[in-house]
């Protein structure tokens, strides 16, 4: 079973909007809000449920990254559904120089690992693997919770042989 024909019997969000450009014969429906991570805030389609119980499918465009308040819109049953970012456990990294931007961005690029860059820092999900990549290059970190959102939506790809 494909996942559209799951979804035949939900509404489905095909594409989203910001919250300042809801359309305007929207802008008087219920409001609902969707609190996701930022794994599932890189998912295009599926089915989802909001906070207070809506379901709905999304098959929005291939590469779709979901950020803090982008919209669904389903006027059947008349309801916006708002996208906000849940925090999750992360490292902070704080590069003290130019070239430990340049050193730590690029250990954490070549081995595959999602990041962002917040004010004068990196930060990186807490997923298996990155404690032990930062130790092993001695990048000093700290823990801490926010939203995440990656820089770009990494897509696999080989090495030249």
């Amino acid at each position: 079973m494909s996942v559209l024909s799951a979804l035949k019997s939900l509404p489905v969000a095909r594409n989203i909007c910001r919250e300042d450009e809801v359309p305007e014969h929207a802008k008087d429906y219920r409001r609902d809000r969707i609190t996701l991570g930022w794994e599932d805030r890189l998912k295009a389609r599926g089915r989802r449920t909001s906070d207070r119980g809506f379901q709905f499918g999304t098959a929005l465009p291939r590469g779709t990254l979901l950020r803090a308040g982008d919209c669904f819109v389903f006027d059947d049953p008349g309801a916006v559904v708002v996208v906000v970012e849940r925090e999750e456990p992360v490292f902070v990294i704080t590069p003290r120089s130019p070239a430990e931007w340049g050193l730590f961005a690029y250990h954490i690029g070549n081995n595959h690992q999602p990041m962002m860059l917040v004010d004068e820092r990196i930060v990186c999900p807490e997923v298996p693997g990155i404690e032990e990549l930062l130790t092993l290059h001695g990048i000093a970190f700290t823990r801490s919770m926010r939203a995440f959102t990656p820089l770009t939506h990494a897509m696999d790809h080989g090495h030249l042989q």
